[in-house]
């Protein structure tokens, strides 16, 4: 059979996964049915569909016309859209053109009644000369595409278009086989990491050469280039979805393998004799760190089934079987653990996960992780491409100021303003709240990591400060009323609450001691006003993201099953008076 190997460029929103979906939909060995025709198959897990964005990368194979379609569909969002080139679209068609690779570009969401088509491509030709393409690079073919219709043609014209088969077509006419020597020495590069129960860590990659055969043994080759024997249990390849057992693989392929524990991503699987490593994958390093911890409010063990160190323990390093952008470090207390990751969405993204699977736990504010060299302390950089309408951009370039941030580029494009800058990592914690928030949602904001800079200066504190309930009980009426003065409210009656929770956001710095338990007391007269019912003003829901980005560093987040609190990290207003007087004395 023929064989192809492609790969989906685009940023976040691009359409992406629609499209595979409708080429998966549309092939000749498609197999899955769903309850719901609208489900993206490639975002099976609850996460995707609910942010609508791709979290974990996959794999999935089609047969078109005797030809097999290897297709890696990868995230597009930085930690883990708009129209037009974006921050990671350029970053990674850079990497696939320096690699010679041939590229054909699929115009989609042409059913949209904005859809400028040719503006889309005017803009495609310019990035591809900016990106140093080759003559024959930039003579690329355009498929136009409504992927969620199904539909592609050779021309932005929907009602000539009946299926996605014009870009089946390309992807075998312009895409080459892949180069690969059957006959020369065993070499496989693992580009993903799976999990499963029973076989353990798989790794998933090509085989650039040779021919890889369960049961063999093989060299191992990590990315310190050490080399170790090792067998191998299962060799898989995919069929659809799925991973099937196979006796061997060629060249070629895209493979699974499981029996080797320890292998990353970056790392060769080579011959026995005169073993050769290919070039190592770089992985970018955490930029983000959270302390996660048990969960030690008086309400734990009430919603969740895994409470203890060991179960925090042994989930996280479980995740460290898959997701090798992670990183989990001991600390002197058994309860307590340094998480890092790539930004604030991959740190939320596997607490989610983990409140989703039954446990609780407490977390701390993100923190930016900082390097010293010789010239002094270094901080992470992002690049951040923005689009907001035309009359946003005053607010936006103000409140990037306000974090760090420099402009790079400003332009104008039918009303809509395109800005890129360069902000320090710490700058982006709770920007894209207020980001929302500015632009009415109107707004686009995508960044990338461009690596490690001088300390960029102080960052502006939050000047809000917290309303804290001293009671534990029952909220009410009437202990609200009185509470919502001071600030906004984040609960309204009838929710269970602890001393040293945080209920609300106070207006002013400083924080606020209330009881929103408390009831009206009872008398023998009636006032005017006492028939009648007290308003309250409707509360703000705090999401998971939302309270990471609220929190001060005397605060945490306690997560579990069911809910989302936020309080004080000393509960008592005497613990948090002796927490503050020692740390003033080692200060001194």
């Amino acid at each position: 059979m023929n064989l192809r190997n492609i790969a989906i460029i685009a940023h976040v929103d691009h359409g992406k996964t629609t499209l595979v979906d409708a080429l998966l939909k549309q092939s000749e060995n498609f197999k899955i049915k769903t309850d719901n025709p609208t489900d993206l198959i490639m975002d099976s897990n609850e996460l995707e569909r609910e942010k609508g964005i791709t979290i974990f990368s996959k794999n999935a194979s089609i047969k078109y016309k005797e030809t097999k379609i290897n297709i890696v569909d990868t995230p597009g969002h930085a930690d883990f859209g708009g129209e037009g080139p974006m921050p990671q679209t350029k970053f990674v068609l850079r990497k696939a053109i320096e690699a010679g690779h041939k590229i054909i570009v699929v115009i989609n969401k042409i059913d949209k009644s904005d859809a400028r088509p040719n503006w889309a491509l005017n803009a495609t030709y310019d990035l591809f000369i900016e990106l140093g393409a080759t003559d024959e690079q930039i003579d690329f073919p355009v498929i136009y595409a409504s992927a969620v219709l199904g539909k592609a043609g050779t021309e932005p014209d929907l009602k000539t278009m009946k299926n996605i088969e014009p870009l089946f077509q390309a992807i075998i006419d312009r895409i080459p086989a892949p180069k690969a020597d059957k006959n020369g020495p065993l070499q496989m590069l693992t580009v993903n990491l799976q999990y499963d129960n029973y076989r353990g860590r798989i790794a998933v990659g090509r085989l650039y050469s040779g021919v890889l055969k369960k049961g063999a043994w093989v060299s191992h080759i990590n990315r310190r280039g050490e080399i170790k024997k090792v067998q191998i249990a299962n060799v898989m390849l995919f069929d659809g979805l799925n991973r099937i057992d196979v006796p061997e693989a060629v060249a070629g392929e895209i493979v699974a393998v499981s029996g080797i524990p320890e292998i990353s991503i970056g790392e060769t699987i080579a011959a026995l004799e005169n073993p050769k490593a290919l070039p190592i994958i770089h992985i970018d390093e955490p930029t983000i760190k959270m302390t996660f911890g048990v969960n030690t409010s008086p309400f734990v063990g009430r919603e969740g089934e895994y409470t203890t160190s060991r179960n925090l323990r042994e989930r996280l390093i479980k995740e460290l079987e898959t997701d090798v952008a992670l990183k989990v470090e001991e600390t002197d207390k058994a309860d307590r653990f340094i998480v890092s990751g790539r930004g604030e969405l991959h740190l939320a993204i596997l607490i989610e996960k983990m409140r989703r699977e039954g446990y609780e736990l407490e977390v701390s504010k993100p923190q930016v992780i900082f390097k010293e060299n010789e010239n002094g302390v270094t901080e992470p950089i992002e690049t951040v491409s923005i689009e907001v309408p035309e009359e946003y951009a005053g607010v936006i370039i103000e409140m990037m100021g306000k974090r760090l941030a420099k402009m790079k580029d400003m332009n104008i494009d039918n009303h809509t303003m395109k800005m890129d800058f360069e902000i320090p990592t710490r700058g982006l914690i709770g920007v894209r709240n207020e980001f929302m928030t500015s632009t009415k949602g109107s707004g686009i904001m995508n960044t990338l990591f461009s690596g490690y800079a001088p300390y960029k200066g102080k960052l502006a504190e939050s000047t809000h400060g917290s309303i804290i309930t001293t009671e534990t009980g029952i909220t009410n009426n009437y202990g609200l009323v009185s509470a919502q003065g001071r600030g906004k409210l984040f609960m309204g009656a009838g929710v269970e609450v602890y001393e040293g929770m945080v209920i609300g956001e106070n207006a002013k710095s400083r924080d606020e001691l209330v009881n929103v338990c408390r009831q009206r007391e009872l008398t023998n007269f009636r006032a005017k006003n006492d028939g009648l019912q007290d308003q309250l003003e409707v509360p703000l829901k705090l999401t998971l993201e939302d309270a990471l980005d609220y929190i001060h560093d005397d605060e945490l987040v306690e997560i579990t099953p069911k809910s989302i609190r936020i309080r004080k990290r000393y509960l008592t207003e005497n613990d948090r008076r002796k927490a503050a007087k020692e740390k003033k004395t080692e200060a001194r």
